[in-house]
């Protein structure tokens, strides 16, 4: 069960995070359309499980290998942004959520 606060930083992280992949799309990631599916911190806000799915992009697992790569700088973007909120900048694991392409795959195998 997640707190209050857990709430509230999964939130924000989502936000803002968000905001960075609009914002950097082109930069780092190739112009690849990035959006941010669910943040879970856990209880102690050290870690954040931030699941990721990927659009517009011809080799999803490139992108996903340079979400990776460029972790730190996602990091340092986003304490920039949050520092004044939270004391530590949670350490960012990424996950690929491929629930809409399973979505999309169970509804083409109904329509049939």
């Amino acid at each position: 069960m997640e707190t209050v606060r857990q709430q509230k930083v999964n939130k924000l992280l989502a936000k803002e995070l968000a905001e960075i992949f609009r914002s950097e799309a082109r930069n780092l990631f190739g112009g690849a359309f990035i959006s941010v599916t669910m943040v879970r911190v856990s209880p102690d806000l050290g870690t954040a499980r931030v699941y990721v799915s990927i659009m517009a992009a011809k080799d999803r697992d490139a992108i996903f290998k340079l979400i990776n790569d460029q972790n730190h700088v996602i990091r340092r973007k986003l304490g920039g942004i949050i520092g004044k909120q939270l004391r530590v900048v949670p350490e960012l694991t990424f996950f690929l959520d491929d629930s809409l392409d399973y979505a999309m795959r169970i509804e083409e195998l109904l329509k049939k």
